[in-house]
């Protein structure tokens, strides 16, 4: 049977959606195919993210992931925003869940790993 696609959406495709689409693939990817994608890109994944994702989880998310726009990933069979604290961007179609995420960024490591922890549990629970 083929596996459901998960998007996971925010503005940037920098931060949130990118440990989304990281924690998905290493703690369900055998049941979900994972994506993540944004209105608008960043030249590189937010970097306190990169390392501690690195230090907790032993991703490196540099090495499989890049910030890019929705029409460079498959149609989702679930669309999840990540919090529209920025605006929700539209992905043709409505979103089937707002995580309403704080946006870590420029923040301390302990609000970085408050939404890193968040969003393992929200996985856990698909």
């Amino acid at each position: 049977m083929e596996k459901k696609k998960i998007a996971f959406i925010c503005v940037h495709n920098s931060c949130r959606s990118q440990i989304a689409e990281a924690l998905g693939k290493h703690l369900a990817g055998d049941r979900f195919d994972f994506y993540s994608a944004g209105t608008e890109t960043k030249p590189q994944i937010n970097q306190d993210a990169v390392r501690l994702m690195k230090q907790f989880y032993g991703i490196d998310m540099e090495q499989s992931q890049y910030s890019k726009t929705v029409d460079k990933i498959p149609a989702p069979d679930i669309a999840i925003s990540m919090g529209c604290d920025v605006g929700c961007p539209y992905v043709g179609r409505d979103f089937d869940d707002d995580w309403g995420l704080v946006d870590p960024t420029g923040k301390s490591d302990e609000c970085f790993i408050e939404v890193i922890e968040e969003i393992a549990r929200r996985i856990k629970d698909l």
